[in-house]
């Protein structure tokens, strides 16, 4: 088949590779141009790079929707356009550049997470199960009939940064099955299953600031929020000691204690949220090795976070072991909490 590839993240590589492995004919790759073409330092755009490797035309329009950009695309004579990780929605305009139109691959089982982070939401979401799906393309976001879904659980302790490559090579015989399905499809028929609308839930793109944690909310929403947030725009919280002395924190993995600390565990004082406390796993009766043998924990609106690595800003990451030698806490220092109290995202 002859198929236009749009993409422009680390998600799609997968797929592109092997789309040109199975002998698809793949004149043109469509990706996104660069942000600041005088920039110093670019921010990494995979598929052109695989495109530029493999010897593909590279076309890089501020909008896919323009008419001369779709006029682009139609010199190449497409059969099909295959859209991952791309970063722009197609107007139908752009979709029928194509005799069988676009084809998606989207990084969670739809209609659950519909938008540009499906991965995070499904971590932050709590969803014991991830996935993929291949879409028959409409002009609404992620909207279009499921091709082909591909499922596995989520992983305990699971980030976004080890999930993701994951559901990337799972999403590869996704793209082959709905490929298959596409071959020799009626074109006055009805191709894939409708998605239900009544279970549909959005998944925007995550901001900075989100990254901030509240410690006044439960602890297992803010472990999920680690996992999801990994590696951007990461989790962050800012430590002050009585002396005054500040430090943010940055907490690249978490996991909770749920319910409140053990009486023989407890501060001098009474503990509120985001007191910060040095803990053994022992102590707690978990048989945990490096680095969750000694945490930094912090007592939240319900049960406790804890944390086997820190990153002071600035700093390398560190056990917090390590981190408790040159910032002793001794049940004295305070997380910051936010001047206004945070909704949680999900």
């Amino acid at each position: 088949m002859r198929i236009v590839i749009m993409g422009t993240g680390p998600f799609a590589v997968p797929a592109c590779e092997r789309l040109l492995a199975d002998g698809h004919d793949i004149p043109l790759v469509v990706t996104r141009p660069q942000a600041d073409p005088q920039a110093k330092r670019q921010p990494p755009r995979p598929v052109f790079q695989w495109a530029s490797d493999a010897g593909i035309d590279v076309f890089e329009p501020q909008s896919i929707n323009t008419p001369d950009a779709i006029a682009e695309v139609r010199r190449y004579q497409p059969e099909l356009l295959f859209v991952c990780d791309y970063g722009q929605i197609l107007s139908r305009e752009a979709l029928a550049a194509a005799p069988l139109g676009g084809m998606n691959l989207h990084g969670s089982i739809l209609p659950r997470h519909r938008g540009a982070a499906p991965v995070q939401w499904t971590l932050l979401r709590g969803d014991a199960e991830a996935g993929v799906t291949v879409i028959h393309m409409t002009a609404r976001l992620d909207a279009g009939p499921a091709l082909a879904v591909q499922r596995t659980p989520v992983e305990p302790d699971e980030t976004a940064a080890e999930l993701e490559p994951r559901l990337a090579v799972l999403g590869v015989d996704a793209t082959v099955d709905a490929i298959r399905r596409l071959d020799g499809w009626d074109r006055e028929s009805l191709l894939g299953d409708l998605q239900d609308k009544a279970l549909v839930t959005k998944a925007p793109r995550f901001s900075k600031s989100d990254g901030q944690l509240d410690f006044r909310l439960p602890a297992e929403y803010l472990v999920r929020l680690v996992r999801a947030c990994q590696p951007w725009p990461g989790t962050f919280a800012e430590l002050q000691w009585p002396g005054g002395k500040k430090m943010r924190i940055l907490i690249p993995a978490a996991r909770c204690l749920a319910g409140p600390l053990p009486e023989n565990l407890l501060p001098a004082r009474e503990p509120s949220a985001g007191t910060a406390l040095a803990m053994d796993a022992q102590d707690l009766g978990q048989d945990w090795s490096a680095p969750w043998a000694k945490m930094l924990a912090v007592v939240t609106g319900d049960g406790v976070l804890l944390a086997g690595r820190v990153q002071p800003a600035g700093k390398r990451a560190m056990d917090a072991e390590e981190f408790f030698r040159g910032h002793p806490i001794e049940g004295s220092a305070q997380f910051l909490l936010p001047p206004e109290p945070a909704s949680p995202l999900a």
